[in-house]
Parts: C-alpha cells; structure tokens; sequence
C-alpha cells in the first residue's frame, strides 16, 4: 500500500471524487457506530464485509466498489466505514491504513486483507468467508458457488500512460507528471494525459496538507490568493467541487493581473481532475466565462 490515493486506469481515479457520491451509485451503505452495531447482530445470520475507506484514497473507494459487486454475488452483507468520520470503528478492528477490509461472522471479526486487492482475490477471500460462514451456521440467504468471474482484463495502457501510472503506484509523483508532460508532447490532444497530469499535481500539493491549517489559514486572510488555493484544492479531494470552483469563480472576479491569472488557471486545471460531462463543471464553467468577460 502506497501513502498516497493509488491510480486507475492510467491516471488516478479522482473523476468522482465526492465519496459519499461514489458510493451512492453504487449502493454500499456507509456505517456509523450505530449502524455498525446493527451490522454485528446481521453476522449472526449472514456474514458481513467492511471496506474501510477515506475521502482522500479514490483507491479505497474503487476497492469498495468492487467488494460490494463481489459480495452481492454471493448474498453477502457489505459496508463501508470512512475512517476519517468513524476513527473509533477503525481503531477498533486496528485498521492502519486504507484500503482495507474485515468480515464479521456469527459477531466474530476476521481480517480480510489490508492494501490493494484485484478482483480475482476478493472472489478468493469472500468464497472462503461464505465458507466459514456455512460451518458456523451463520449462511442465511448466500447464494452457492462461487463469485461472479473477474471481468476481462483492460487493453494495455500506452507507454508513456503506463510509466506514469507506475510512478503512482511506487509515490513518486514528480516522474508520473514528466511521463504525462512527455505523452501531451506526442499528442496534445491527449486528454487522458492532460487529466492525470492534473491530478498529479493535485496529488503533489495535497499530499502533506493539513486540512483544519488550510481552511484556518483560508480564513484568517481572505485576500491571500495561495491560500484559497489550497482550500480549493482540499474542497476538490473532499468531494466539494461547488464550493471549489465557487471560491476560484469569486477569486477571479476580486482580482487582477497575475493573481487573477493564476486563479483562473488553478481553476481550469481542477475542472481536468473532474469529468468533463459533470454538471458542476459545466456550471462552474459559465460562471467563469462570466466573470472574465
């Protein structure tokens, strides 16, 4: 597991980077401790899978994704427990690092794995759960066999896609931006190139922050252009993408010259890091033709 949100499909995956959006699509409940509790005593009948994610690894979440497809296949109970709002759920099964996951079965916890996982070996793990499961009585409503076969494997990436996206992998975010400089090199037009570079330097600015420092320093001096920045930057990795692209709108409207251009172009830059097709973008957009011209 690397310190950093792990990547996709050649660039890291932060196109929905609101968690509780992502995980709206794809129906895996997020649990509180109440709703933990309630989850225990479902054990007793049918096991349960958490994926414990945060906000900040889009690996994470792309992990849960694929537990709870996983888990459906075999009639499992899947949750997710972000473990920025619910430390004391993670502290508890000892969770040290995100992505993770852990059965409970017939109220008992069982580790599952913790760090990145392919689908093939969460079929692995998840069939050797429902097993244990079956021998304690606790199978109500499993489904039998196995899991729903892994899905082809993706075409390679090009190269230059590929080098970066090993870059990530290993944290060294300086060679993953200069594989993508190289790739819009070749091909200007490459807009998966142009999205990773982005959200690499995303990444490489994020990395170290301190989220309650940048809202503080953000606050504390409102007309400091760098630090609305960096608020924005966080408010993007945190899902709030009208409140990012509001502030850098409203930034660019209060200044000028350099700091107006710079504004502007953290704000294009952070619409790369989105899809294109999201409606806060295309909002954010208009409202920033608006107020250049």
């Amino acid at each position: 597991m690397t310190d950093i949100p792990g990547a996709m499909r050649g660039a890291v995956d932060l196109a929905a980077l609101a968690a509780q959006s992502r995980r709206a699509d794809t129906g895996l409940a997020t649990i509180d401790e109440e709703a933990f509790q309630e989850l225990a005593q479902q054990s007793m009948q049918r096991p349960v899978v958490i994926a414990f994610v945060s906000s900040a690894s889009p690996q994470s979440e792309e992990l849960a994704r694929t537990v709870e497809e996983a888990a459906a296949a075999l009639g499992v109970t899947a949750a997710a427990c972000d473990v920025d709002a619910q430390p004391a759920i993670a502290q508890a099964f000892q969770i040290r690092g995100v992505p993770a996951a852990v059965a409970i079965i017939g109220g008992r916890p069982a580790p599952l794995f913790q760090g990145a996982a392919t689908r093939e070996q969460i079929d692995e793990v998840l069939g050797q759960v429902v097993a244990a499961a079956r021998q304690m009585g606790a199978a109500e409503g499993l489904t039998e066999g196995s899991a729903a076969p892994a899905p082809e494997p993706e075409p390679p990436l090009p190269p230059l896609h590929q080098e970066a996206y090993d870059a990530i992998e290993r944290g060294d975010l300086e060679a993953a931006e200069a594989a993508y400089d190289r790739a819009l090199r070749e091909n200007p037009k490459d807009a998966d190139a142009r999205a990773g570079r982005s959200q690499v330097r995303l990444m490489a600015r994020s990395r170290t922050a301190d989220l309650g420092a940048v809202r503080k320093a953000a606050a504390d001096a409102p007309d400091d252009v760098d630090a609305q920045l960096a608020v924005a930057d966080m408010d993007v990795l945190g899902g709030q993408l009208d409140d990012a692209f509001g502030r850098l709108v409203d930034l660019v409207r209060v200044t000028v010259g350099d700091d107006r251009e710079k504004a502007r172009a953290r704000l294009l830059e952070l619409f790369d890091v989105v899809d294109a097709a999201d409606p806060r973008v295309l909002r954010a957009r208009q409202a920033l033709a608006s107020a250049l011209y």
